[in-house]
């Protein structure tokens, strides 16, 4: 082994050393099923903010993202627009609204908990509706952490992809295992710090490499003047109506995340919360702008243009050719920091469906803290296997997998979340339908192409949360009222904004 990949290794194994670390010190102080799924509400500001946005980004903002702009140019700029505006609507309406009314309304632990203890659904088929859904999607958006990681360690490692994909799997389930909620949280936090880092320092590398900005910028001209601009394709035609919603309805995905949510509703009070949105706002800003920046610097500063199919290891091959070998392991590490931070999160969230919403609901009612909480950790296991499956094709694409688990949330949840929130005449109907309706649109959508216009090539997240939006509110007004008890809760909450 070359003395390149035996210093990236020990950066790795060290790094990863750490992050076992912190899952084992949370193991000994998870004692409840709250304590597992959302750390007892103790996040503070720094940790919530950066546990959201880290668990948001995922893989993709190092690999997917920088890909998209290193093949497509600025017309990656709408991707990064739609995300910075829905971070910011969902920090702004969504958060501590979140956070008071899941307490509220029963201490409410997970979202179809949530959903349950809001419209007082004694049929519990709201809850069982909602975890279906979060198993479906997640084991997508799981899935795209893996193919990430697999790309990862087979191309810095020359591993086979499926000895790769295994070995990140691995990494992932450990700690996730071990230590819960703010083992995941603690985690993203750090994980956080090393990817804002990496993707601002890496593109500056490149730049100096060109010769400077304005070489760097002329180098872009001479391959293509379109990719400067963020209204015209690669081919300098105007870029289409229909593309430009698709890739900025990115943003409506953030209201439907459960990943993301549950740091909204973990966070330790609303004060908190109003420090993390400026927190997270800077992150967000300035991780998504240079993601693209990277995609862009690499079209000049690279020794051989990437082959077709290999965009998405833009990055990877950046830090190899451009940052000195005893850093080379923490950058690489940052991309395996993007993969972990949301895999985990997902992998919770998912095994949170199973043993709240499954489990305990429908078959060991009387169960025990101690007994949920190895329920979670073997559910965990469970969903990491059928992720895996749907992860071991090595021509996946981590931003083709990203976007269709993203419009399934967001189409699925997003409206249910802003309307039990802001709408006080939402009924329990409308809500099962709204769910129904939102999810299936996706799937149903994402199978389709072309149509009038090309209304079908339109990203499945816009038809999905509109129709569901539209059939929340009919199936409501044809409903009769919520229940009294309903309503006072519902200003009650309000009473706390």
């Amino acid at each position: 082994m070359q003395d390149s990949s035996v210093s990236i290794l020990i950066s790795f194994v060290l790094y990863l050393i750490f992050m076992v670390g912190i899952g084992w010190v949370y193991y000994g102080r998870t004692k409840t099923l709250s304590d597992y799924i959302l750390g007892g509400r103790g996040l503070n500001s720094w940790v919530g903010a950066m546990s959201a946005q880290a668990s948001d980004m995922s893989g993709w903002l190092l690999l997917g993202l920088p890909g998209y702009a290193y093949v497509a140019g600025l017309e990656s700029f709408w991707i990064a627009f739609g995300l910075a505006m829905g971070t910011w609507l969902n920090w702004k309406f969504v958060a501590e609204r979140l956070r008071n009314y899941t307490e509220m309304s029963g201490d409410s632990i997970t979202l179809p908990d949530y959903f349950e203890n809001r419209f007082r659904d004694t049929s519990h088929l709201l809850r069982i509706i909602s975890a279906i859904f979060i198993l479906i999607f997640f084991l997508i958006y799981t899935a795209s952490g893996f193919v990430a990681g697999a790309k990862l360690f087979s191309t810095v490692f020359g591993l086979s992809y499926n000895s790769a994909l295994l070995i990140g799997v691995a990494v992932i389930i450990s700690y996730t295992f071990l230590g819960g909620f703010m083992a995941v949280s603690w985690t993203d936090f750090f994980q956080g710090m090393i990817m804002i880092v990496a993707i601002i320092v890496v593109p500056t590398l490149g730049i100096i490499k060109a010769g400077g900005l304005a070489t760097t910028l002329d180098g872009i001209r001479s391959i293509n003047p379109a990719f400067l601009s963020i209204f015209t394709d690669t081919k300098g035609a105007p870029l289409a109506v229909m593309s430009v919603i698709s890739l900025a309805a990115w943003g409506l995905g953030y209201f439907g995340q459960p990943h993301i949510l549950a740091r909204f509703m973990a966070i330790r009070t609303t004060a908190e919360i109003r420090k993390a949105k400026t927190i997270a706002m800077l992150w967000v800003v300035a991780s998504l702008s240079f993601a693209v920046v990277v995609g862009l610097v690499g079209l000049v500063c690279l020794d051989v243009p990437l082959a077709a199919g290999d965009q998405e290891k833009i990055f990877m091959v950046m830090v190899d050719q451009l940052v000195p070998t005893v850093l080379a392991g923490v950058f690489l590490a940052a991309i395996l920091a993007a993969i972990m931070s949301t895999a985990d999160s997902q992998l919770l969230v998912t095994s949170s469906a199973l043993t709240e919403d499954f489990y305990k609901v429908l078959f060991r009612k009387e169960a025990s803290d101690a007994e949920l909480v190895w329920v979670s950790r073997c559910a965990v296991m469970l969903v990491a296997v059928f992720a895996w499956m749907f992860a071991r094709n090595p021509d996946s694409s981590v931003l083709g997998l990203v976007s269709y688990a993203w419009a399934g949330f967001g189409a699925t949840f997003g409206p249910i979340i802003l309307l039990s929130l802001y709408w006080k005449r939402m009924t329990r109907n409308g809500a099962l339908a709204g769910i129904v309706a939102g999810g299936v649109t996706v799937i149903v959508w994402k199978q389709l192409t072309g149509g009038f216009l090309g209304l079908f090539d339109l990203y499945e997240i816009v038809p999905g949360f509109l129709v569901s939006i539209v059939v929340i509110v009919a199936v409501s007004l044809m409903d009769k009222e919520p229940a009294h008890e309903i309503q006072a809760e519902f200003d009650a909450v309000n009473n706390t904004i």
